[in-house]
């Protein structure tokens, strides 16, 4: 058997590992030191930072890479960032990116996101990919509920748990929409292949459908659960600060008498990653399931990801 077929097989079991087709006590005799505990590697990642990519014009941009694996890798970095929407970036911004050696940035806000915060500003010669994934409308409904500058309307629109419960319902459609599925689905085989250079994929607060297809490559690649959602609640830590300032410059402008009412649809939370999940298990049984039936990804597919992505 070739070196490349010794590579990939040993991929395919790493993604075995990562997408759950093993025992449990498999993990334990793949990880580095057979027998080591669950709980050590726990602390491993405790020790583990976030590689954040310091913008002026976005907060929430980040090499995906660095974290450990069941089977005893690492994420390489330098592959595969995550990231807000890049439309404000600066020109020394715009500069910074292109140190980072980009060939695809992918898209996922849809037209009207695009119509109100501007196409991205990247480097010359890269041009975005727009892979839209539905929002169920609320960036609509939120520019209606700010727009309308009438307190009654917002608390209406946004209060009482609505804006939890819809959120909840657009982490579920992640899973359950077929077009959906498809443009992360996409994502995944661009970031598989060997010769796809860098790629950043972002929506505009780069926490929800950034979140979500951040959590599933690193599902896919091995990462502990845990730690990958860690990753996705890191966004909180990242957007704090610029949120608060925006919910004050709409308290101070009139617009908003009650702005916390956003601080739902601006935060992520455990519960809309677990509205997520609950309905993956629901229409596919298992992570496994949603990679290889609700994605259509084959685990040739996810060996090369293993390969490509982790060292």
């Amino acid at each position: 058997m070739s070196r490349a077929r010794i590579r990939l097989a040993t991929a395919a079991v790493a993604a075995a590992l990562a997408i759950g087709t093993l025992p449990a006590s498999a993990y334990a005799a793949a990880a580095p030191g057979a027998g080591v505990s669950a709980r050590h590697h726990q602390h491993q990642q405790q020790d583990e930072t976030i590689r954040q990519i310091p913008l002026q014009g976005a907060v929430n941009v980040r090499d995906i890479g660095g974290y450990r694996t069941w089977t005893g890798g690492k994420v390489r970095q330098g592959l595969v960032y995550r990231s807000d929407a890049l439309s404000k970036l600066t020109d020394a911004d715009v500069t910074t990116v292109s140190g980072l050696g980009l060939t695809k940035v992918v898209d996922f806000r849809i037209p009207m996101e695009l119509q109100y915060d501007g196409a991205d500003r990247l480097p010359t010669g890269l041009s975005p990919t727009a892979r839209p994934v539905s929002d169920l409308g609320l960036y609509g409904t939120l520019v209606g509920a700010i727009s309308s500058g009438d307190p009654v309307t917002q608390e209406q629109m946004l209060g009482g748990g609505r804006a939890e419960a819809y959120m909840r319902d657009i982490y579920r459609t992640f899973v359950s929409s077929p077009e959906n599925r498809a443009q992360f689905a996409a994502t995944l085989r661009e970031i598989a292949n060997g010769r796809q250079g860098p790629v950043l994929y972002h929506c505009t607060s780069g926490k929800d459908r950034t979140g979500w297809m951040s959590y599933v490559l690193l599902r896919a690649l091995a990462v502990p659960e845990e730690t990958a959602e860690g990753d996705y609640l890191a966004s909180n830590t990242f957007r704090a600060a610029y949120d608060a300032r925006l919910r004050a410059g709409l308290k101070q402008s009139g617009r908003m008498q009650n702005p916390d009412l956003l601080i739902p649809l601006q935060e992520v939370r455990q519960d809309y990653l677990d509205a997520a999940t609950a309905q993956m298990e629901a229409d596919y049984g298992s992570f496994y399931g949603y990679l290889t039936q609700g994605l259509g990804l084959d685990l040739r597919t996810l060996a090369k990801l293993q390969d490509k992505m982790v060292r």
